[in-house]
């Protein structure tokens, strides 16, 4: 009982959204929180179907969870209530940090203006322009806690986890991008991120303390994905004919995503970072089945660690 962190030990695209979800499931969790702002999606297949959120925790879609945006989160208000109407839930189930900021419609225009999708590929949301906004310190009026549109869904989000960790209830924290994604802990600057993506980053971005921690979850993949075009390096790179299957598109700009060999490298750093208890291994359907046993080992091996979770699928999770 307690908190669990979700983290993604490569580049992203690791599968943590359909992890949360499935985690929380089976915890019946009583809150999801998100973190970060919109600049990469979680995809989740609700009756086969899949779902895309960028805004919300994945718990959004278990009917009887809290979703908590969080003080270190980037709202875009569009994004976030058509979210709200894509899981079903109303107001009175999303609890916002009156210190998040809200990404406007002037962040979007800079972050366009500035070059930085054709510099390094990454997607124009507003996101890294609404935490340089942040930084300056110019003007209050960008926390949430001056939306009036927001109003009625701001709350000290800080004390409502805090009471349900100390009376032994269970939430997660859902983090986004991976760790070689980090802004400050990549070894591909500038090609990164705007924030940190580690556990204690998702932590602070929260507010919860290190000793409420009771489990980190680390996903990973069989074969780790980059955005397309000028997006960094990306060892042992090969394409998607090699894997004899069809191209994976990002959830934010629906463009075509590099892919590379299993690398550990980047993988063994992303758990010295974040020591997590628990990790996940997604898309081993993208194995030979033959090969599957022989993969796994040889994955196994290379990082010195367990792996406790498998996924086959982006509806399969299964211990082992």
């Amino acid at each position: 009982m307690g908190v669990t962190i979700v983290v993604g030990g490569q580049f992203g695209g690791e599968g943590t959204g359909k992890v949360v979800y499935e985690l929380g499931r089976s915890m019946d969790v009583d809150i999801g929180v998100k973190v970060g702002g919109t600049n990469c999606g979680h995809t989740i297949m609700i009756d086969h179907k899949p779902v895309i959120l960028r805004q919300l925790p994945t718990t959004a879609l278990l009917n009887d969870s809290i979703s908590i945006i969080a003080a270190g989160s980037y709202i875009d208000l569009d994004l976030l209530f058509d979210e709200m109407k894509i899981c079903g839930i109303g107001r009175d189930q999303v609890f916002i940090d009156p210190n998040a900021v809200i990404i406007s419609k002037e962040h979007k225009i800079a972050e366009q203006e500035s070059g930085i999708s054709e510099r390094i590929g990454a997607p124009i949301t507003g996101s890294s322009e609404a935490i340089i906004s942040r930084i300056k310190r110019i003007n209050a009026k960008l926390l949430a806690s001056n939306c009036e549109m927001l109003q009625g869904m701001i709350y000290d989000t800080k004390k409502i986890m805090r009471r349900l960790v100390d009376k032994g209830g269970d939430l997660i924290i859902e983090g986004s991008q991976g760790y070689g994604s980090s802004l400050l802990h990549t070894t591909y600057y500038p090609y990164c991120t705007s924030r940190d993506t580690t556990a204690a980053a998702f932590l602070s971005e929260a507010g919860l303390s290190p000793f409420d921690v009771t489990d980190i979850v680390m996903c990973i993949r069989s074969f780790p994905i980059r955005m397309g075009g000028h997006s960094g390096e990306l060892p042992n790179e090969t394409n998607w004919n090699s894997l004899s299957h069809e191209p994976e598109l990002t959830s934010v700009n629906r463009d075509e995503r590099r892919v590379g060999a299993f690398d550990p490298i980047i993988v063994n750093r992303a758990i010295e970072a974040n020591k997590p208890s628990k990790i996940v291994l997604n898309h081993m359907d993208y194995v030979i089945e033959k090969e599957a046993k022989t993969f796994l080992f040889k994955v196994e091996n290379s990082l010195n660690r367990r792996v406790d979770y498998l996924g086959f699928g982006p509806e399969s999770f299964v211990p082992r």
